[in-house]
């Protein structure tokens, strides 16, 4: 008897619980109010500025799909990587920049999509700076000076400037005086404009970034060094990120940079002025550049 119970009991417990499944929260679909999707931006340039921007960009893809996005923008490039890599990803999509992107995708947490186009190129430089006059004239004037980066995983304001100084003999962990964060490419200019660093690395031609506040910007801070072409910035997604969802922001991204409206919110954020198709084998070039320093990805980004 007690038997024929448990057997029962089983049974009604086993017709019960796909109902209780079926009748708890469900979460809601990705790209809505309730379940936004996140794009995390890196703070290449003020921040106000890169936010404001990017929320822009964010409120035309709606217009056009729909879809609800998020922005967002990390204090430090490693901020975004971290996100992305999070399991489950806080981070959906991004716009890293070279290096943090080939960083993520080697972990797996990134696959690119879009490449951003700058001045015609979707590939870019980065360039070392001082004050005209300063007396420094080349990377080998740099010896025991202090040097301004944006961050320690800026492809352009710190990787390959670091590996063009070392094929110039010069080490920056032993041969520089000191190393600052400036937080961002604006602040990299603005830093040894103000003599506050006495060279510094940036993208070419951040310092256009802070003429408003420094009109002669041009004249008082001069290059010394042009590095090799970069891969530009773009769009990324994390691989969980649904085909159809990418499809859908990447055409509309492609959609807007040809409107005026779109090309203002691009230049705004990221100086972009257009983006173009391009999958990870974009950015083997520049892994190339990394194989023949001699140096891994991991030993640059400790």
């Amino acid at each position: 008897m007690k038997l024929n119970r448990l057997v029962a009991l089983a049974l009604i417990v086993g017709l019960l619980l796909p109902l209780a499944v079926s009748c708890g929260p469900k979460k809601a679909e990705l790209g809505t109010e309730e379940n936004p999707i996140i794009w995390s931006f890196v703070p290449s340039g003020e921040m106000e500025r890169v936010a404001a921007g990017a929320e822009s960009v964010a409120d035309l893809i709606n217009k056009e799909t729909g879809l609800v996005i998020k922005t967002n923008v990390a204090t430090e490039y490693a901020g975004v990587v971290e996100a992305m890599c999070s399991d489950p990803p806080e981070a959906h999509m991004a716009s890293l920049a070279t290096f943090s992107y080939v960083l993520a995708a080697d972990r797996g947490c990134a696959e690119a999509e879009l490449v951003s186009v700058r001045y015609g190129s979707p590939t870019y430089n980065g360039q070392i700076i001082v004050r005209a006059d300063s007396g420094l004239t080349s990377i080998a004037d740099l010896k025991g000076k202090t040097f301004c980066r944006p961050d320690p995983l800026s492809t352009s304001g710190w990787i390959i400037p670091m590996l063009t100084m070392r094929a110039e003999g010069i080490n920056p962990e032993t041969d520089l005086a000191e190393i600052v964060d400036a937080g961002s490419h604006d602040a990299v200019a603005a830093a040894v404009y103000n003599g506050d660093c006495d060279a510094g690395a940036t993208y070419v031609d951040a310092r256009t970034r802070i003429e408003e506040d420094y009109p002669d910007v041009m004249d008082k801070v001069v290059v010394i060094a042009v590095t090799a072409d970069i891969p530009n910035d773009g769009v990324q997604y994390v691989p969980s990120f649904p085909r159809e969802l990418r499809d859908k922001i990447n055409d509309a991204l492609l959609k807007i940079a040809e409107t005026e409206e779109g090309k203002e919110a691009l230049k705004t954020a990221y100086q972009w002025s257009g983006l173009e198709k391009h999958d990870d084998s974009f950015y083997d070039p520049f892994r190339q550049v990394l194989q023949a320093s001699g140096m891994s990805i991991e030993e640059l980004q400790e």
